[in-house]
């Protein structure tokens, strides 16, 4: 007789089966954290776009906020990267950054009523919010005041109702959202 020595295929089996079970437990878990890191990285980048607007603001806007007065877009963004107050990636042409898209509104001094001021807000939206491939689950916005909001987009996906708004008399604003700690 010989002696073999190896496993059996039943022995491979019940490994390949407790593989796939560790595999079902943590793979969720591991796409939720990084849901959780890409919401941390949009609230910690519109902060950045709140802080680089008041040194704009300050230093070379004359007063005035980053981006084309009454329109929304990224050219706030494109112009904060350009003085070197934020980042090349939040401040590309697209926006996009940590699977969130990032857009602006302002009202500069020139449009603004008396006696309001210069006003901005920013809001930033996951590409995705649905399914595995999702890269969030809330928007998040902020305006001139400095409130960092947040809207709990729906189980089945949308694009959530958070907006930006306002005018040259009441100044830029995000709606739709409830006010985190701002702590």
């Amino acid at each position: 007789m010989k002696n073999q020595k190896g496993f059996s295929l039943i022995e491979l089996l019940i490994v390949v089966v407790i593989i796939g079970i560790i595999a079902a437990i943590a793979i969720p878990n591991l796409l939720a954290a990084r849901r959780s890191a890409n919401e941390g990285s949009a609230v910690s980048s519109l902060r950045t776009i709140h802080g680089a607007q008041a040194t704009y603001q300050a230093t070379s806007g004359n007063g005035n906020y980053a981006g084309d007065s009454g329109t929304t877009g990224t050219s706030g963004l494109v112009e904060l990267n350009g003085a070197g107050l934020i980042d090349g990636v939040l401040g590309s042409t697209l926006g996009q950054k940590s699977g969130y898209n990032f857009t602006m509104l302002n009202f500069d001094l020139a449009t603004s009523a008396p006696p309001n001021p210069a006003s901005f807000a920013a809001i930033a939206k996951p590409s995705s919010n649905s399914g595995l491939t999702a890269t969030g689950t809330r928007n998040f916005g902020i305006a001139t005041d400095g409130v960092l909001g947040s809207e709990v987009l729906p189980p089945t996906g949308g694009a959530g109702s958070m907006t930006l708004g306002g005018s040259a008399a009441t100044g830029a604003s995000y709606s739709n959202g409830t006010p985190m700690g701002n702590s």
